[in-house]
């Protein structure tokens, strides 16, 4: 069985030029096989610099060419016939060639129509949200969408609102509002909400009609750094969680920095566990940071959490631009997931949230990565210290059997053959490998170790 490494790349020069107007960036090399572009050193470097939204992200065939941000304002009307400076404070690319598409990272995006409508191809829009989102924030998009802009139709369709609804039963709610509004194959999808929300919303996109456009607004910052980037799509089944779904693309991801403001701390302390794991897998100098900056993330310090959402969204967007369908690279983003998910559908959905699931995960995934040798003692010690200072669990719940482990992880999605393939730390940290050419005694003793039966 094959073994893959990936690792923290070092710096490279390249002649690459992005044509958003990106005027200098770094190109890197991971591992002997991976090249990915750099994301903002933690020093404030940039890859690029003032980016002219209207050239770059109103084009009708949503193409691109390389993943770029910026820190800087963006002059762009904030509505129609407006002039002003907008609050995109970053915008990062998804490079899927002619899918590509950008990531708007800011303060106050909700407030601006131009964002949302120019991703709206036709007239009809449906806006699919639960009913924790839909007092918050639905009325603001609807009128973003159609604020002069009297020719589009909004509908909209309220979920219940938890990862135990995230089913077919729940997704029919969305068909039948689809169909039942006569919605065409102009229409768009909006998904206004969590995790749950955008990966429903984005699976009943690519079933309607057998696909329609669609658009990611996520609200938690689980989504944010992670769910909404990537076009992982789907619904959970009573046997195994996301086992039912598509790799579909939205046409844009709008990620309003404000909506956290609404967020409930132990959501909050969930969206850190994906954002711990891309340090441990790829970027060890923004592991470093947030060992320092801990405090600020929790705390809610806007520049931190800003900081903390663009790394990541440019660390997913790398990697998904180079392996759309996990068939090897992106795999390596389920850090702690294999563990995570056994621990989601054994105690069942919505008990604890993803990411409180995927950092026991992630601590059980790095035991064992210790115990086949590849990670020394001290990366143990921090990942438990970091988790711990997150507020995050460190071990799964009492009912998690090692029973119940096997169970799960036996239909997980990164089984090929009948083998099991996990993600595994190996190496300084940065490194990661995904395989399945490993001791399974190390995989016994794991589960042993964090099982009372």
């Amino acid at each position: 069985m094959a073994t893959t490494a990936y690792s923290s790349a070092a710096i490279r020069p390249s002649s690459s030029v992005c044509p958003r107007a990106c005027e200098e960036f770094s190109h890197f090399r991971a591992g002997s096989s991976v090249s990915f572009v750099r994301p903002r050193g933690i020093d404030g470097s940039r890859r690029c610099r003032r980016i002219p939204l209207v050239a770059s992200a109103a084009n009708s065939g949503r193409s691109r060419s390389r993943i770029c941000a910026s820190s800087a304002p963006v002059m762009e009307p904030t509505a129609p016939g407006e002039g002003a400076i907008s609050r995109v404070s970053t915008v990062v690319d998804v490079d899927l060639g002619n899918r590509s598409y950008p990531i708007y990272i800011g303060s106050g995006l909700l407030d601006e129509p131009e964002l949302l409508q120019r991703h709206v191809h036709g007239k009809q829009v449906l806006v699919v949200t639960n009913t924790t989102v839909a007092p918050l924030y639905l009325e603001k998009v609807t009128r973003a969408l159609t604020i002069g802009n009297s020719d589009v139709n909004v509908q909209s369709v309220i979920l219940p609102d938890g990862e135990k609804y995230k089913n077919m039963e729940t997704l029919m709610k969305v068909f039948d509002k689809a169909i039942g509004s006569r919605l065409d194959r102009r229409c768009t999808f909006v998904a206004l909400g969590g995790g749950v929300i955008g990966d429903m919303c984005g699976f009943a996109a690519a079933a309607f009609l057998r696909g329609v456009n669609f658009i990611q607004i996520p609200t938690t910052l689980m989504a944010q750094v992670d769910s909404s980037v990537g076009g992982k799509t789907g619904i959970n089944h009573p046997l195994g969680k996301n086992l039912i779904g598509a790799f579909y693309q939205p046409q844009s991801v709008l990620i309003d920095t404000d909506t956290l403001n609404t967020l409930p701390d132990r959501e909050l302390a969930s969206g850190i566990a994906e954002v711990v794991k891309y340090g441990l897998i790829r970027d060890a100098e923004f592991f470093e940071w947030q060992e320092k900056n801990m405090q600020k993330l929790l705390s809610r310090d806007r520049d931190a959490l800003a900081y903390a959402i663009k790394r990541s969204c440019e660390n997913k967007a790398e990697v998904v631009s180079k392996d759309e369908k996990e068939s090897g690279l992106r795999a390596t983003l389920n850090l702690g997931h294999t563990f995570g998910h056994a621990i989601e559908t054994g105690l069942g959905y919505g008990e604890w949230l993803h990411g409180e699931a995927v950092a026991a995960g992630t601590v059980m995934a790095v035991d064992m990565s210790h115990r086949l040798g590849w990670v020394d003692e001290t990366i143990v010690r921090r990942v438990g210290d970091i988790l711990r200072e997150a507020r995050l669990p460190v071990a799964p719940p009492d009912v998690m059997t090692v029973e119940k482990f096997r169970a799960s992880m036996a239909v997980d999605k990164k089984v090929a053959d009948g083998l099991l393939r996990l993600i595994l730390l190996k190496g300084p940290l940065g490194g990661c490998v995904f395989t399945g050419d490993y001791d399974r005694a190390a995989l016994d003793e794991t589960l042993r170790a964090f099982c009372k039966v």
